[in-house]
């Protein structure tokens, strides 16, 4: 149990230090001109995954989910999935954020991760939806958000493309 809240507080506090950054960024971002796309998907977004840690906290507790037998193996690809996320947010520095923001009159950014891989932070997320609930065998949590997070992403990466025109 102590190993849960301890996990689930880091990754919450990590998600509360992304959006204080993103927010940051959306300032900067902005104040150079930045257009904004998707205004009204952004609150689902929000939505899941706020509704995702209050399930995997929930199936956990009251399921009285055990640690997986393989959560070794979890938390390594958990820990790779951070390294891939934050290689996403360190090339993309001040244009980083959760909202899709699109400077006009500049190009994607091609350099770091994104030269061998198009979407590295939906890639990240996609994993961490999946891998976060199996560590704590939160295999509801694990089906049921992976599924949504699948349909929220497919709307949000079409979105993102045709801002960025690629």
């Amino acid at each position: 149990m102590i190993f849960f809240i301890i996990f689930i507080t880091v990754v919450i506090v990590q998600r509360i230090s992304e959006l204080i950054l993103a927010k940051k960024n959306e300032r900067y971002l902005k104040s150079n001109g930045a257009i904004e796309y998707d205004k009204k998907g952004y609150k689902y977004i929000v939505l899941m995954h706020n509704l995702f840690f209050i399930s995997v906290i929930a199936e956990f507790v009251f399921l009285e989910r055990q640690l997986n037998e393989y959560w070794q193996v979890l938390l390594i690809i958990f820990i790779c999935t951070q390294l891939l996320r934050y290689w996403a947010i360190f090339t993309l520095g001040r244009r980083w954020n959760t909202k899709i923001l699109v400077l006009p009159n500049t190009e994607p950014i091609r350099s770091g991760v994104y030269e061998y891989l198009k979407h590295p932070n939906y890639i990240a997320v996609i994993i961490e939806i999946a891998v976060i609930p199996l560590l704590y065998s939160c295999y509801y949590t694990a089906v049921v958000f992976s599924i949504l997070n699948l349909i929220v992403l497919k709307r949000r990466i079409r979105i993102e493309e045709e801002a960025l025109n690629i």
